[in-house]
């Protein structure tokens, strides 16, 4: 398989866990190499996702590192297997590869939980809403990049379509209901919209009153993805500079904390309700 240029970061993944388990083996690059016939360059480039790997090769190593996890290795042959074109690769070249990274990532977990503060999550903006974040950014956007944006997000938003089966739990803080990006009818609409897809089966929408006091974190807006198996859970942040994905055991155990912190402060699902049509009432 040709290498590539600029590998998606479910690819670096998937790269960096055979990363792992060859070095928890005490297994040289040289020794994986020779255990699939390549020179130890191609071996490096499949752990940093340049190249592709079959599935049937990904076996193999699993074999040779003595990985007894079969759920673990089923899950990695997935990953590495063939897989069809997903929507969000209409917008590559069009839009910075993180944003489509982010879409991929929420596409293949099976529970996805998220913090926001200043925003209101992503998965469940209008798109007027959508549409003022992403025009208030400096340096500001051309008009058809902002449009291009907020198309991205509003097709983000099939994962939580009737029939997926993605659970999902979003923390908000009060700030962000607050917050009137666009004006009062945006926001009363956009809360309006809140309410009405905290109702669905597999959506669960808690907040965090101001009275909580001190955030951990700092208050950054996190998501926290749940793989098929907790070995590929992946923690990914917002940041100025584009969204960050972070999948080391010490990084994932400090955001577990983060949302246990959120589940014992925020309110219950049904206070959350009424605390957030007490506050769209009030527009």
């Amino acid at each position: 398989m040709p290498p590539r240029t600029t590998p998606t970061e479910r690819q670096k993944r998937l790269g960096f866990e055979l990363r792992k388990m060859r070095t928890a083996a005490g297994i040289s690059t040289d020794y994986a190499a020779g255990l699939l016939g390549l020179d130890r360059g191609k071996i490096s480039n499949i752990e940093s996702g340049v190249r592709a790997i079959t599935p049937e090769r990904l076996r193999t190593l699993a074999c040779h590192y003595a990985c007894a996890d079969t759920d673990y290795v089923d899950a990695l042959v997935s990953m590495a297997g063939k897989s069809e074109r997903g929507w969000w690769e209409q917008f590559r070249g069009a839009l910075p590869m993180g944003l489509l990274d982010i879409a991929e990532m929420e596409w293949h977990a099976t529970r996805l939980h998220t913090t926001q503060v200043i925003h209101l999550p992503g998965l469940l903006q209008t798109e007027e809403y959508a549409r003022s974040i992403f025009g208030g950014v400096l340096p500001t956007l051309p008009r058809l990049e902002v449009e291009l944006r907020v198309a991205h997000r509003m097709q983000r938003q099939q994962v939580l379509d009737e029939g997926r089966s993605l659970q999902y739990t979003g923390y908000i803080h009060e700030a962000a209901l607050r917050m009137q990006f666009g004006g009062r009818k945006v926001m009363r609409e956009q809360l309006e919209h809140l309410l009405l897809m905290s109702e669905g089966e597999n959506t669960v929408l808690r907040v965090v009153p101001v009275e909580s006091g001190a955030l951990p974190g700092a208050g950054n807006p996190m998501a926290y993805t749940e793989g098929p198996v907790p070995q590929l859970d992946t923690v990914q942040l917002d940041v100025a500079g584009g969204p960050i994905f972070l999948s080391a055991e010490s990084q994932i155990a400090r955001y577990r904390a983060h949302l246990d912190w959120m589940e014992r402060v925020a309110l219950g699902v049904e206070q959350s309700r009424d605390f957030m049509h007490r506050i769209a009432s009030d527009l």
